[in-house]
């Protein structure tokens, strides 16, 4: 069966000339975007109930954009005035530069990983003797509370906001020839909207080890599969999956 229809379970990129922008002219398929979950900030109030006082930390440890704006929402809501001695470590270039939005880069102490949050563990150990904050979703890797253990560092975690699934009951009557998912929150959504979805003829795209196990635990077949040695990213999976069946 044609690939003409595409849904990715993610916002739309903003950048242009995006891989899905390629994709899409060279293959003459319809991609469409919808998030399957969102984020949603918890109140400060419930900041506090988890005995979490910011003045406590000299240090926080930042694993994503979202883990950025619900720290400084908080600090807000909680009329806490980040001190400049305040240490950062962010788990990537694209967390740190996006920092820049609440602090001036060149004046703050930030300490950079590469992408994977074992390349920022390091760096974090070099500072052993700082109090370390991890401000979180109430969904977390077990890589993360585990490497830090390991380290036998004062660190907190601290829920700040939320994985929520997003409402999709306007897709019901829809149909798409592929679904991409990047974890497993997307396919727990897919379930709860649509708990009698029949999958037959559409095909379904996975990013990831944990999306894979998420998808084949809910009987789901895949088709596509990424990151491969052969195809690193999912845009690169869907192209090669695509030239194949649209012959």
């Amino acid at each position: 069966m044609k690939v003409k229809t595409i849904l990715v379970s993610q916002p739309e990129p903003k950048i242009e000339n995006s891989p899905y922008s390629r994709l899409i002219e060279k293959e003459k398929v319809k991609v469409d975007f919808r998030p399957f979950i969102h984020v949603e900030g918890v109140e400060a109030k419930s900041v506090r109930q988890q005995k979490i006082d910011l003045n406590n930390f000299t240090a926080i440890i930042l694993t994503s954009r979202n883990s950025v704006d619900h720290f400084f929402r908080i600090a807000e809501e909680m009329r806490f005035k980040v001190p400049d001695t305040m240490k950062y470590f962010c788990q990537s270039e694209a967390v740190a530069y996006y920092l820049q939005k609440y602090v001036v880069y060149r004046k703050r102490k930030i300490y950079v990983g590469k992408r994977a949050f074992n390349e920022l563990v390091p760096l974090i150990k070099k500072y052993k003797d700082e109090k370390f904050l991890l401000p979180s979703s109430d969904t977390l890797k077990s890589i993360v509370p585990q490497s830090l253990n390991e380290l036998n560092i004062d660190w907190k975690r601290g829920i700040f906001y939320k994985t929520v699934i997003s409402d999709l009951s306007d897709l019901r009557k829809v149909t798409y020839d592929v679904l991409v998912f990047f974890s497993p929150s997307g396919i727990e959504s897919l379930l709860k909207n649509f708990p009698d979805f029949e999958q037959n003829g559409t095909r379904i795209a996975v990013f990831g080890n944990s999306t894979v196990d998420a998808a084949t635990d809910a009987g789901l077949r895949i088709d596509i599969k990424a990151p491969t040695p052969e195809t690193p990213s999912m845009t690169m999976a869907l192209q090669k999956y695509i030239t194949s069946v649209n012959k």
